[in-house]
């Protein structure tokens, strides 16, 4: 396909996804014009940004719904390769979740932005928002190897500039270090995959083997499928953050502006799965079981580990960082497990495991995406990210509470909200794993259902913690006294995100049928007649006698039993209810000293799983003037490590430093020294040259 003038009258799925990359592209081009006027370049840009992703989140759903594939070849790119564009279901799925969270984070970010221009230039947070959508909307259209890591490597400086924005912090610099340099590793090993398949493909006698299109058609030998797939694993690996690729993620996300944090968690790392999916079900093809188990067993890891060191957080961005890597693991469990499937010819199987994962991908963005923005909304009103100083914001900031909830709620997996909905699939393929034809796979499989458990159940106590303590009880500090609710354009962002949560928990089944052509694409089975043999109603991914679920009627139920108890309580004005003191245990009154820290909550929980983290645990009574068993003060520190640091990055890096010293002996200062370097150098070629 070539872009022709009769496009604009009827536009195709490809056309307005390409448009949607040149209005971001074409939106920079605002910074240096607007640089002087930063409320207009505020305004401008985001709008630019909202209408750009409006049009990206259209013309995926429009590919997806058309179950088929469009190409373009762009003039421009090498001699023997040019640029290749396709749009495709799996292609036009993760362009709907770059445009609908950008279109939502691009209108919270009107609100946002300005409030930060406020206080310092805001031109270059502007300019690689939209290089970092176009960059990311590029990704998933590229259809050869070079366009794909110019994407990817635009969309990781772009979000590495807007990581160290406020670049005079010493945290940002180390974690936008520590992201760009993983980054990059990562980048060598997918090109590093994409040589080995391309080598198959023409046998590298031309650069055309780097076009996916040959890739597909290339008879990959096994070991070298394996090579590539291994790569390919760790390259996109290493971007989604799974453990223990995932130390660069809880550095990155918090120390970024909100709205960026939203991007990066909700989006960017969900390329990483795009990616995976890409290489396995579509390049290479032929799966062995084995890489599903692999997929799988790491998805377990990342789920549980993600967790449990969310829960030993205090900062309310690092936390939802580290339940980034849990939700990452959830999905790899459902591509695992369709991964799996496919390998044992049990197509229906594979896709419902194939759907869970990808209907957790949209679930994932969209709550994360709110939870960040409502993050973003306390730091914006309090000025602090750290949950000890906050409490009580649920009487000042009502809306961000309530909407923070939603989030709570749909990432721990309750009905009716869709985090349950993509869960609850993912438990129905663990229940249907003993069609698996192995016995190890039977026995290790239920282990991994009850991972995925307890990983639910660590989650929801995770959350009671991260809105009980920001939200609940009284002000701990200045920083949550005398603030307000953010402005119109915030809300509106995290509304309509809120509404995508609930939405998606009540209509799951009309989701999989609009999803179901993914999987009939690579696993050619899918599960949207039986999702919907009973209607929009009832989700029935199986069969019927399996099991069910309506979001829509627990909706309705739980809609009943609040109505019900809100008219107890107040539909009666002769019985309006008393008001008196809560009984506190024979205190006179709570204080802010006497309510649960985020440490002190977690406290149960560190303990038991404390052989996972390395913890330092220091308390040192203060001011004792009579008695030592009643101080005025106690000094109490905690810090807890990542292990994963301290077992495989901490001895790399003093590796390193080891040789640069060694290697900085070298230069001496010395003139005779280097001279006989020289020396040395020549006889060596003189010996070894011939």
């Amino acid at each position: 396909m070539i872009f022709k003038p009769e496009l604009l009258a009827s536009p195709t799925p490809i056309f307005l996804a390409t448009l949607a990359v040149s209005l971001w592209l074409a939106g920079t081009l605002l910074v240096p014009v607007l640089a002087r006027r930063p409320v207009w370049l505020v305004r401008s840009a985001f709008l630019v940004a909202t209408l750009g992703s409006a049009l990206a989140a259209v013309g995926g759903a429009w590919a997806v719904a058309a179950a088929g594939a469009e190409t373009v070849v762009l003039p421009v790119g090498i001699p023997e390769l040019p640029f290749h564009l396709r749009l495709d279901p799996l292609s036009g799925f993760f362009l709907v979740v770059i445009g609908v969270l950008g279109f939502f984070i691009s209108i919270y970010s009107l609100g946002y932005v300005r409030g930060i221009a406020e206080r310092r230039p805001v031109g270059g947070l502007v300019f690689f928002f939209l290089l970092f959508l176009a960059g990311m909307g590029l990704v998933v259209l590229a259809d050869d190897a070079f366009l794909f890591l110019v994407a990817w490597e635009g969309m990781t400086v772009s979000s590495y500039f807007l990581v160290v924005f406020e670049h005079e912090q010493t945290a940002n610099q180390k974690a936008g270090f520590l992201y760009l340099l993983m980054a990059h590793v990562g980048a060598i090993t997918i090109l590093l995959a994409f040589g080995v398949m391309a080598a198959f493909a023409t046998g590298l006698t031309s650069f055309e083997g780097y076009a996916f299109d040959a890739m597909r058609r290339a008879d990959v030998s096994p070991g070298w499928a394996t090579a590539a797939f291994l790569l390919a694993l760790f390259g996109f690996g290493l971007k989604a953050g799974i453990v223990p690729l995932h130390v660069w993620l809880p550095e990155a996300h918090p120390v970024a502006p909100s709205n960026v944090s939203a991007l990066m968690s909700g989006v960017m790392i969900k390329t990483a799965i795009y990616g995976i999916l890409r290489v396995t079900f579509d390049l290479l093809a032929a799966i062995p079981w084995w890489w599903g188990a692999l997929v799988l067993a790491l998805g377990l890891v990342s789920a549980l580990m993600g967790v449990l060191y969310a829960l030993m957080q205090h900062d309310l961005k690092r936390l939802l960082a580290y339940h980034s890597v849990e939700n990452i693991g959830i999905i790899l469990i459902g591509i695992g497990l369709g991964m799996t499937f496919h390998a044992f010819d049990l197509p229906e199987l594979a896709a419902l495991g194939l759907i869970a994962g990808l209907y957790h991908t949209l679930n994932h963005a969209l709550f994360k995406g709110l939870l960040f923005l409502g993050a973003g909304a306390v730091h914006h009103a309090t000025h602090t990210r750290e949950m000890e100083a906050l409490g009580g914001l649920i009487h000042r900031m009502p809306w961000t509470a309530a909407l923070f909830l939603v989030g709570c709620i749909s990432i721990s997996a309750l009905p009716p909200f869709n985090g349950f909905v993509s869960e609850w699939l993912t438990y129905q393929a663990f229940l249907l794993s003993p069609s698996l034809p192995s016995t190890l796979l039977n026995v290790l499989v239920p282990i991994g259902a009850a991972g995925l458990a307890l990983t639910s159940a660590l989650a929801a106590a995770c959350f009671v913690k991260a809105f009980g303590i920001t939200f609940l009880g009284q002000p701990r500090s200045r920083h949550a006294q005398n603030v307000s609710e953010v402005g119109v354009t915030m809300r509106i962002g995290m509304v309509g995100l809120a509404l995508a949560c609930l939405l998606l928990g009540i209509f799951p089944a009309t989701m999989i049928e609009w999803l179901d052509a993914i999987p009939r694409e690579f696993v050619g089975a899918g599960i949207a007649e039986s999702a919907s043999s009973h209607g929009w109603l009832w989700l029935t991914p199986i069969a019927p006698e399996r099991a069910s679920y309506s979001g829509t009627i627990v909706f309705l139920g739980i809609g009943a039993i609040i109505g019900l108890t809100w008219f107890a309580l107040h539909g009666r004005r002769h019985r309006a209810p008393r008001r008196g003191p809560a009984w506190d245990c024979g205190f006179e009154k709570m204080t802010p000293r006497m309510q649960y820290t985020a440490t002190s909550f977690s406290m149960p929980i560190r303990v038991f799983f404390g052989a996972l983290f390395k913890i330092r645990e220091r308390s040192s009574p203060m001011h004792v003037h009579r008695h030592a068993a009643f101080p005025e003060r106690v000094s109490y520190s905690l810090h807890v490590e990542d292990r994963f640091w301290g077992w495989i990055y901490k001895p790399v890096s003093d590796a390193v430093f080891w040789i640069s010293r060694l290697t900085a002996k070298i230069q001496g200062g010395r003139i005779q020294v280097y001279l006989i370097y020289s020396f040395l150098t020549i006889l060596v070629l003189l010996i070894f040259g011939r």
